[in-house]
């Protein structure tokens, strides 16, 4: 694949962005990559500084939005260009203005929807059934800048993080590699959110960084919403609960149009179920504490009397 001539800098630091660099490099070409250090206690790679190296990029680090301020002061590269993904520290006007065309940012959201930190999970938990891509161009606001282009997915019922984040990752490098050598030919020029968003949402809506706390059911709510929860933090914070003494975390559910106390247990074709606010969940797989996942029916042959104490 012929790479686009122009050069880029990267900015990303987590998973995401490890994956969206390798994609990206086989159709651009990257002066430098901008990251984050490796922490002092961190043991293993890290997943984008290996990368980088493995593929022979120069790799620039920052800790803060004011470490980042000092490394560009040093005017540590020459691109007009940079583009933006899962990088989590806060960008100021004084490094966009950089480069001269910007910054663009891949946001895994159709915005105005879901801006700020955790646009997929929320795509998820809210039970849309739409989502999609945004590249925008970076200002100092949180994810208001104007748009280059955006791209539609659709949600499937089943869908859980880790596979909507691949396909997402996957979609956004799609875009990337259509947009970015017209973008910077001049040939497209960016529009306001608000006003050229395929989304069908009107007016803004925000992500939130999520918790451990998050990962605590909470089985007066309805099951639907706790079935979405458990697709939605397989990874993390997970969803956890405790049947008598027994710490478990849930990893597949079925909704069941069944009704009982909310906490309350019952079997159910040799599977364990639990009823919620409103209708009820059954387990198909769970993770006691210190042990492996395994089915309902598995759980309930070793767990059957913890079980039946409910929550």
């Amino acid at each position: 694949m012929k790479k686009m001539s122009e050069p880029i800098v990267f900015f990303g630091s987590g998973p995401v962005a490890a994956e969206s660099l390798r994609l990206l490099y086989e159709h651009t070409s990257i002066e430098a990559v901008v990251t984050k250090p490796r922490a002092a206690h961190h043991k293993g790679d890290v997943p984008v500084i290996a990368l980088a190296e493995k593929l022979g990029l120069p790799v620039l680090t920052a800790t803060d939005k004011r470490s980042l301020n000092e490394l560009f002061a040093t005017q540590p590269a020459k691109s007009k260009l940079a583009v933006l993904i899962d990088f989590g520290i806060i960008i100021s006007q004084q490094v966009i203005d950089y480069f001269p065309l910007g910054i663009i940012n891949s946001h895994f959201s159709l915005l105005p929807e879901w801006r700020g930190a955790d646009p997929i999970t929320f795509s998820i938990l809210s039970g849309q059934q739409h989502t999609g891509v945004s590249l925008m161009v970076l200002t100092a606001g949180m994810d208001e800048g104007p748009l280059l282009a955006q791209a539609p997915y659709d949600i499937t019922p089943d869908i859980d993080t880790p596979h909507l984040t691949s396909d997402l990752i996957e979609l956004s490098d799609q875009l990337l590699q259509a947009i970015l050598p017209d973008y910077y030919a001049g040939h497209i020029q960016p529009i306001d959110q608000l006003v050229g968003s395929i989304s069908e949402t009107t007016a803004p809506t925000y992500s939130r960084k999520l918790s451990k706390s998050d990962s605590q059911l909470d089985w007066t709510k309805p099951a639907p919403v706790l079935e979405r929860e458990i697709r939605a933090f397989i990874e993390w914070p997970k969803s956890r609960t405790v049947f008598g003494k027994l710490e478990v975390i849930i990893t597949t559910a079925e909704v069941l149009d069944l009704t009982g106390k909310p906490g309350s247990t019952a079997i159910i074709h040799k599977q364990p179920l639990i009823y919620c606010g409103e209708q009820a969940l059954l387990l198909q797989r769970l993770k006691p504490a210190g042990k492996k996942e395994m089915t309902g029916e598995a759980f309930l042959a070793g767990y059957k009397q913890s079980f039946l104490q409910g929550t």
